[in-house]
């Protein structure tokens, strides 16, 4: 029983599993063949869609295929027509030339004809030409040539007495009228260059706030003072005038240098041998700094370039230089406005002109001054750095040491000399009194041993600094015996002059 009802049971369910399997593989084949057809119903749709799209892009491309190809014809048209024009106008032209040429060749034959009378004529002309002069000769019983030449002899005298006549007449002229027109040109150029006239003077005034800086100035037992002179060798006068103290030296550059080196002691506070000593040597390398760009200033203001740094260097110095009591820097400045209005006025190079104005005096500034008149000295400076051969000229030639090989060098010598005679430019007296001063100097330094040396009071004081590893004591007294003597048989002067010869000997060392 429990057998019979297993096998119906496992009948049962093999029965619905074969009936479930019929019913799904039936429901699969009916679904597969929907999706077959959807996909071919779509199918059909894309490819009509796609047979559309190619139908349009044919289209398409027909249309600008069309349309490319009318624009081209439409080109090769207009081109075409432009040919048949153009042929048509060098048709013309052709026939034009053929025209012209038809004219041309009748011109041509017409002058032929011409040109053969006018050969027949020149012809007839020199044969008769020839008979007449045969004539003419067997008259006058001389040849053509003798003729020729007697005519040219007579030409001639009379065009050179001609000309005799109207060069003298121009020179009448111009001994007439060349003063009138020299001092016309002078005057202008004095008018249109205004400046300033101011003497040089041999004393410096520094103010100070108190007189008690005096005594710190003067030192113990003068030391400060003592110091500050032979470093400068400028003379200090400390006198009984308010707030002032009074520095006395011909040399306007020992002057500055005493000024700025007291002016920086006294605004520092630390005054003694020392400090004064280094506080001076700082000053002269500030003043060459300054004198260099003073040099450089004027070069710039009076438009001068490619000059030397040594030749800027030398003008800049001109400011601490005087001649004739007049101020050698200004002196130039004007020579050299002078000069090139001057210059302008005859045509000449304003340039030229105003750059050898402004070196004219050169000569008086070197750092050595060996025994050569100053403008022969400037002239071989001016050599020297590579300046034009018109302004070395100008520079040699402006008191005559040189003859003048240009027109620029007459124009510096009178303006030098407009300069100079201004009224108060000028004082010969302290011109004389400072030559006298370094004539002094440059006498005590010919003495060996002798490094620096000073004229100070006026020139009544010589102080001499011997170096105290060359001169002993004794060495000293006889310099300064020798030194009176010869002073006395060698140079002109007033009054009495002291000499007074330094030697000092100092001992340095140094803690580390």
């Amino acid at each position: 029983m429990i057998i019979t009802c297993l096998i119906i049971a496992v009948a049962s369910i093999g029965l619905g599993v074969l009936l479930t399997s019929t019913v799904m593989r039936k429901a699969i084949t009916k679904k597969s063949q929907q999706i077959l057809r959807e996909a071919k119903s779509e199918s059909e749709v894309l490819k009509k869609e796609k047979i559309l799209q190619a139908k349009e892009h044919f289209l398409q491309l027909k249309s600008e295929h069309e349309k490319l190809t009318s624009e081209r014809n439409q080109a090769l048209n207009a081109a075409e027509n432009r040919i048949k024009q153009k042929e048509i106008t060098i048709n013309q032209r052709m026939e034009e030339l053929q025209r012209k040429q038809k004219e041309v060749n009748v011109i041509r034959d017409n002058l032929n004809n011409q040109l053969e009378i006018v050969n027949k004529k020149q012809s007839d002309l020199e044969k008769t030409y020839r008979q007449q002069l045969e004539q003419l000769e067997s008259i006058s019983g001389m040849s053509a040539q003798e003729a020729k030449l007697q005519l040219s002899e007579a030409l001639k005298s009379e065009a050179q007495s001609d000309a005799q006549s109207y060069i003298k007449d121009m020179m009448e002229e111009a001994k007439l009228t060349a003063n009138t027109e020299a001092r016309k040109l002078v005057v202008m150029s004095l008018q249109r260059t205004a400046t300033e006239v101011a003497a040089e003077n041999s004393v410096s005034v520094f103010p100070i706030e108190n007189d008690e800086i005096k005594g710190r100035i003067i030192g113990r037992e003068g030391r400060n003072i003592r110091a500050l002179e032979a470093a400068t060798g400028i003379e200090i006068i400390v006198d009984d005038t308010p707030e002032a103290i009074i520095l006395s030296g011909f040399d306007p550059v020992r002057r500055e240098i005493a000024r700025l080196s007291l002016h920086k002691l006294v605004s520092d506070g630390r005054i003694h041998p020392a400090r004064i000593e280094e506080v001076v040597a700082k000053t002269k390398k500030q003043i060459d700094q300054e004198i260099l760009e003073i040099g450089k200033r004027t070069t710039i203001d009076l438009g001068i370039h490619g000059m030397h740094h040594e030749l800027v260097r030398l003008v800049g110095k001109m400011k601490y230089r005087s001649s004739y009591g007049q101020n050698l820097l200004q002196h130039s400045k004007e020579v050299a406005n002078l000069a090139a209005t001057m210059a302008a006025e005859l045509g000449l190079n304003p340039k030229i002109a105003k750059r050898a104005a402004l070196l004219h005096d050169i000569g008086k500034v070197p750092d050595n001054e060996p025994e050569l008149p100053h403008a022969i000295l400037g002239m071989k400076l001016a050599e020297r750095y590579k300046e034009k051969p018109e302004v070395c000229n100008a520079i040699g030639s402006h008191h005559d040491e040189v003859e003048m090989e240009s027109l620029i060098s007459p124009i510096i010598q009178v303006c030098d000399a407009i300069s100079g005679a201004r009224p108060g430019a000028r004082r010969e007296v302290v011109e004389s009194y400072i030559k006298r001063l370094n004539d002094l100097e440059e006498l005590a330094l010919s003495y060996p041993g002798v490094v620096k040396t000073y004229a100070i009071q006026a020139g009544r004081e010589l102080r001499v600094i011997v170096g105290s590893d060359k001169i002993s004591d004794k060495e000293a007294e006889l310099i300064s015996h020798d030194l009176s003597k010869k002073i006395q048989t060698e140079m002109t002067y007033p009054g009495q002059i002291k000499i007074t010869v330094i030697r000092e000997t100092r001992a340095v060392a140094y803690a580390k």
